[in-house]
C-alpha cells in the first residue's frame, strides 16, 4: 500500500514538472515579448484608428453587405 502511495506521489510530481516545464518553454523570454509588439501587425494606435476609419467606409458605402443579407436575420 505505501509501494502504491509512494508511486502516485513520484507520478504526481513528476506531471507538475511537466507542467511547469512546458509553461516555462511557452512562454517568451522578455526580449522575444518586445518583438512581437514592434512587428507590423501588431495592435497599435495607428492600426487601431485604420480599423475604424475602415469600418465607417464600409458602413457608409452602397456595398455594405450587411445591409443586402436575405436571410433569418431579417
Amino acid at each position: 500500500m505505501s509501494g502504491l502511495r509512494s508511486a502516485l506521489g513520484s507520478a504526481a510530481i513528476a506531471v507538475l514538472g511537466l507542467g511547469f516545464g512546458l509553461w516555462f518553454a511557452m512562454v517568451p523570454a522578455e526580449h522575444r515579448r518586445k518583438d512581437l509588439k514592434t512587428l507590423p501587425g501588431s495592435h497599435t494606435v495607428k492600426t487601431e484608428a485604420l480599423m475604424v476609419q475602415m469600418l465607417k467606409d464600409a458602413a457608409e458605402s452602397k456595398d455594405n453587405l450587411a445591409r443586402d443579407l436575405k436571410g433569418p436575420f431579417k
